[in-house]
């Protein structure tokens, strides 16, 4: 029993999966018809139809005749087929043979889609057509004014394209006869290639309306401009020649004649109708005309600048020898006086060479200057260079000459410090001489005759020859210093003095009353007249703090106010 019933399952199953897949054929039949019907209902007839509206004649006719018989083809025999293979795939469909529907149905598909391919091709061809006699019309409308207009140019403006007037005259009527060509084909219904020539006839006149914008302009150049101006150029050399300018070195008369030969035969090439290169050309020789000019006007102010500049240098530099001699004398009298440091005598040596080489220079320009050979532009340089050195000689001489005047100076001023010193030796005996002082110690005069003897060392070194400044300085330095020592240290003395023997005069007050403050007092006074100052001060200062410890500061206070 279950496997009856499963029998009876199974087969209600298949049918099931039967009508399902039957269901699915009888859709894609559908889909296949529909889109049968979409292509027959296509208004491929009417887009064939616009073409009666032109020549049909020549090419158009051919493809016209062609168009008209694949579509009635396609309508009255593929689409007829394919209906039959709609109708078998129902049928078979309806026996269930699953690889022929398959079959059937995928070559169906084909057939449309090649169908759809040769539609689309035909419209796209027909469209092509339709399109080029517009274009080719619309653009004919605009390029006969054109041509007519440049032809009238040509008439008009003929001496601006000299012996090639007459080529673009032939160009103008070869584009004429071509339009006369066109208006054949168009005649003939070939408008496809009619379209090609149009498209021809438009490069070739947007070509000739260039060149004959350019030419004129070039032509006069090339003609007459640019020779003119090389002519000019030639006399202005030759001009400045006569004048006295040396340009022979540039060597421009060989370059601006190869520029005539070169400008001959772009004038050859340009009534030949070749403007190749030409406006390269022009841009070159009109560089190279600015950059020669350019070159004689440096040339021309340069022979300016040596002509003004080298006198007055020349004049610096024979001031400069003169001033070099007198340093010369001085510095044989400085050698005799005078004991040099190594450098500055190399430094005096190199300044004499840098002269030499620097006059030497002048010699050279100046038989540069008489050549009539020389370029003034090279002297120019020459000079400024020399005239820089000069400048800086000048200068560095300027400093050593002020190092050997310093020498002299320097002997003066040791001798009016010398001089100084003894002023203030004699000077600080005298103030010594004259203070009511007890005496003075021994030391300080002997320290004065040191200084005197030192200050006569001086003077010895200042009476050598050569005089060797730095000797000099050294005992100088060393008698000045022991001379202020010795003033300084006098100052203190009288000051300790006067200070001591006020401090005394006020403890003696208290001399009665305090017997020790006696007893110091008196080994104060002894110092005191022993010539110790400082020892007397410092005893009778501490002896009266003792008793009064405040005198001592209002005393000296009291002798700082009198000082």
């Amino acid at each position: 029993m279950k496997y009856i019933i499963g029998v009876i399952l199974l087969v209600i199953a298949l049918f099931i999966a039967g009508l399902i897949w039957r269901k699915k054929v009888y859709d894609a039949v559908d889909r296949l018809e529909n889109w049968k019907m979409d292509i027959t209902n296509r208004p491929v007839t009417e887009e064939l139809s616009k073409v009666k509206n032109l020549n049909l004649s020549g090419e158009t006719q051919e493809k016209f005749e062609a168009w008209r018989e694949q579509w009635d083809t396609i309508i009255t025999k593929e689409l007829t087929a394919i209906e039959k293979d709609l109708y078998e795939a129902e049928e078979a469909a309806d026996r269930y043979k699953w690889k022929r529907v398959q079959k059937v149905l995928d070559s169906t598909e084909d057939k449309l889609v090649a169908i759809e391919n040769d539609i689309q091709k035909i419209l796209e061809e027909l469209k092509n057509l339709l399109d080029s006699e517009e274009n080719s019309r619309i653009e004919i409308e605009s390029i006969g004014p054109e041509i007519k207009e440049l032809s009238r140019k040509l008439i008009q403006h003929r001496n601006q394209f000299g012996q090639s007037a007459s080529l673009f005259e032939k160009r103008v009527e070869q584009l004429e006869l071509q339009l006369g060509t066109y208006e054949e084909l168009a005649e003939q219904g070939n408008y496809i290639e009619a379209n090609k020539l149009v498209q021809s006839i438009r490069e070739e006149l947007l070509s000739l309306q260039e060149e004959t914008e350019t030419f004129p302009e070039r032509y006069k150049k090339v003609n007459l401009e640019l020779p003119e101006q090389l002519r000019e150029l030639k006399q202005g050399i030759e001009e400045m020649k006569a004048e006295g300018y040396r340009v022979a070195h540039l060597d421009l008369l060989p370059e601006i004649h190869r520029y005539e030969r070169i400008l001959t035969e772009a004038l050859a090439r340009l009534n030949e109708n070749d403007q190749t290169d030409i406006e390269e050309l022009i841009v070159e020789v009109e560089t190279r005309i600015q950059e020669i000019y350019q070159m004689l006007e440096r040339e021309a102010v340069a022979h300016q600048y040596v002509e003004k500049q080298y006198a007055p240098l020349r004049s610096q530099l024979d001031n400069l020898e003169a001033v070099f001699m007198e340093t010369e004398e001085d510095m044989e009298e400085i050698d005799v006086s005078y004991q040099m440091q190594g450098e500055e005598a190399e430094s005096y040596e190199g300044l004499k060479s840098w002269f030499s080489q620097l006059k030497k220079k002048f010699i050279s320009l100046e038989h540069k200057r008489q050549d009539g050979e020389s370029a003034y532009s090279e002297l120019r340089l020459e000079l400024e260079e020399a005239r820089q050195n000069l400048m800086e000689l000048q200068e560095k001489h300027q400093e050593f000459d002020e190092k050997v005047q310093a020498l002299r100076r320097e002997e003066m001023d040791a001798k009016t410090k010398l001089s100084d010193m003894e002023q203030l030796l004699l000077e600080t005996y005298r103030r010594l001489k004259r203070s009511n002082i007890p005496g003075i110690p021994s030391s300080i005069y002997e320290d004065m005759k040191i200084a005197s003897d030192k200050i006569d060392e001086v003077f010895a070194c200042l009476e050598r020859e050569p005089l060797d400044m730095a000797a000099v300085h050294n005992h100088l330095n060393d008698a000045s210093d022991m001379t202020q020592d010795i003033y300084d240290e006098a100052q203190k003395i009288m000051d300790r003095a006067r200070l001591a023997e006020r401090v005394i005069q006020y403890a003696n007050r208290y001399r009665s009353k305090y017997p020790i403050l006696a007893a110091r007092l008196l080994e104060a006074e002894n110092k005191f007249r022993s010539y110790q100052y400082e020892s007397a001060l410092e005893l009778a200062s501490e002896a009266l703090k003792e008793v009064d410890p405040d005198a001592f500061s209002r005393i000296e206070e009291k002798e700082q106010v009198m000082v």
